[in-house]
């Protein structure tokens, strides 16, 4: 598959234009966006930037809402039921082990899926939304 961050490690860190020390603006509406601002506003207000955030939405809070219930569904039955967590399974195994080696590995699980996910549906159009922002500001890297 083709990798969308294989040069990314090469391109450096950026660091901003330092103009003197920064002060906020006065009042708000006072001034219109300068150049950079009103770039990273458009990008903001995009169609491709809104589907990357709800792609990122549509996974996460799922994943995140359905993992805290399987943590706190263990620890609920570690405490309310400790003779259901004591059954042994296989020898000295018991349930108790097996749901902790288990929320270990969906915790490898769910990092892999996404990861997975990221690469697959967000990075593309992440890095086209980066670089079209980066070009309309002045940041892109020259080699």
């Amino acid at each position: 598959m083709d990798d969308p961050w294989r040069d990314a490690a090469g391109a450096g860190v950026w660091v901003p234009e330092q103009q003197g020390a920064a002060r906020p603006p006065e009042s708000a509406g006072e001034r219109p966006p300068d150049g950079r601002a009103a770039a990273y506003l458009e990008v903001q207000d995009s169609a491709a930037f809104r589907e990357v955030r709800s792609r990122y939405r549509r996974f996460a809070f799922p994943m995140t809402a359905a993992f805290l219930v399987w943590y706190l569904l263990y620890l609920v039955a570690a405490t309310a039921a400790p003779g259901l967590m004591a059954h042994r399974v296989a020898g000295e195994l018991n349930v108790a082990m097996v749901a902790g080696l288990a929320q270990f590995a969906s915790t490898f699980l769910l990092t892999w899926a996404y990861a997975r996910h990221a690469r697959v549906r967000r990075d593309r159009i992440a890095l086209d939304l980066r670089w079209s922002l980066a070009t309309r500001t002045g940041q892109e890297r020259v080699r």
